[in-house]
């Protein structure tokens, strides 16, 4: 009775086959991920809203028309609004619209916005950002009130 468990010898003259490998490569490398300009508009508009100073994101119109929406059953408040994106294979830019609050220093503020909004970005997408534009759209007086329009719906 023959063992089984023993690999048969080699003939002579005959290599034995090594073992395939399927794929070759890194894993990693295989298959292609891409990421939605909607996404990188997210991250960047939670990295924006963080830093001190800001006060919201967006034009006042932009505001407005979120705010009625928000307010609609089933709506989202939206994070990336005030921001867009252009995402590339390897790289992206974004433009951001903000609102500072009075007293704050504007070129620390959109500083703090292009460090904040790079590091998050590239730290969750691998994304190189070539550049980060900022349009400062209103400054927060500390007398206003937010305006936020009456909800047409009840």
């Amino acid at each position: 009775m023959t063992d089984m468990t023993q690999t048969p010898e080699a003939e002579p003259g005959v290599q034995p086959r090594k073992p395939v490998k399927r794929g070759g490569g890194d894993p990693a490398t295989r298959g292609r991920t891409t990421i939605a300009d909607g996404v990188v508009e997210k991250i960047a508009g939670l990295a924006a809203r963080d830093v001190v100073g800001v006060h919201a994101m967006g034009s006042g119109l932009s505001r407005t028309f979120g705010a009625v929406r928000d307010r609609v059953p089933g709506g989202s408040k939206s994070v990336s609004r005030g921001v867009k994106a252009e995402v590339g294979e390897v790289q992206t830019a974004l433009d951001l619209e903000i609102v500072v609050d009075y007293g704050v220093s504007i070129s620390d503020v959109a500083r703090a916005v292009r460090e904040n909004v790079i590091a998050a970005v590239e730290r969750m997408t691998g994304l190189e950002v070539v550049e980060v534009n900022i349009a400062v759209s209103d400054v927060k007086l500390p007398e206003e009130e937010d305006e936020e329009p009456e909800p047409r719906i009840q």
